[in-house]
């Protein structure tokens, strides 16, 4: 039996990277989700109050993985990404032997979901609000293995530095917080502006390990069975 497939229902090269750093291909299938559109709709059904952050990145999580999920579900059985079974090269399926796996990040700030600021001007306010102030980032995960889901959320508290006005014009400048939750990363040019966390930094990146271990063991798989050894 060949080992099984991850599929990663995110583009995020920072998920996709952790996971091969440990030792993981993952199948990378971008999930087609109107994140503000899930929001607002569960917003409503609240009485319009907005969603608790660690609510909405599970309601998040979910909407990816189900999304990808569904389109290899319709797909034709001999296609390499069937979710529920594959053909080896004797001919045998392989029941399950695929893991769709939907993740999404938020920071929360006095109690503010703060998502991708997108635009350079809302990352710079973003930024004075944060220097010299910690906040939350919140991991959904969720992951289907044919019908089975489990699902779960990892919180990191993030301790961030006292920055400059010129200190956060530069980094904006380097377009990377544009596209990120929170406006920061740990692995990149923002790792020197955090000067410290509490939690699993592997979190704060886009998709904790140990967590997806454990939940990987919640479908009957060990995290073991991923990895690519050569």
């Amino acid at each position: 039996m060949s080992a099984p497939t991850l599929i990663l229902a995110s583009a995020s090269p920072a998920r996709a990277a952790l996971l091969r750093t440990a030792g993981i291909e993952p199948d990378i299938q971008p999930a087609d989700v109107d994140e503000e559109a899930l929001l607002a709709a569960a917003a409503r059904e609240s009485g319009g109050h907005a969603v608790p952050v660690r609510e909405a990145v599970a309601l998040l999580a979910r909407a990816k993985a189900e999304a990808v999920a569904s389109l290899l579900a319709t797909t034709d059985a001999a296609a390499p990404a069937d979710l529920t079974h594959r053909t080896d090269p004797a001919g045998e399926l392989e029941e399950g032997d695929a893991v769709v796996i939907g993740c999404d990040s938020l920071l929360e700030l006095d109690g503010e979901a703060l998502g991708k600021p997108y635009e350079p001007e809302r990352a710079r306010a973003r930024w004075r609000q944060m220097r010299g102030r910690s906040g939350t980032l919140h991991t959904g995960h969720h992951l289907i293995r044919g019908v089975d889901h489990v699902h779960a959320v990892s919180s990191t508290v993030v301790h961030f530095a006292e920055l400059t006005d010129a200190e956060i014009d530069a980094y904006v400048a380097t377009g990377e917080p544009l596209s990120v939750a929170g406006a920061f990363t740990l692995d990149g040019f923002g790792g020197a502006f955090v000067t410290g966390v509490e939690g699993d930094p592997h979190g704060v990146v886009g998709l904790s390990l140990p967590l997806v271990r454990v939940l990987l063991a919640d479908l009957g798989l060990a995290w073991t069975d991923f990895w690519r050894v050569t």
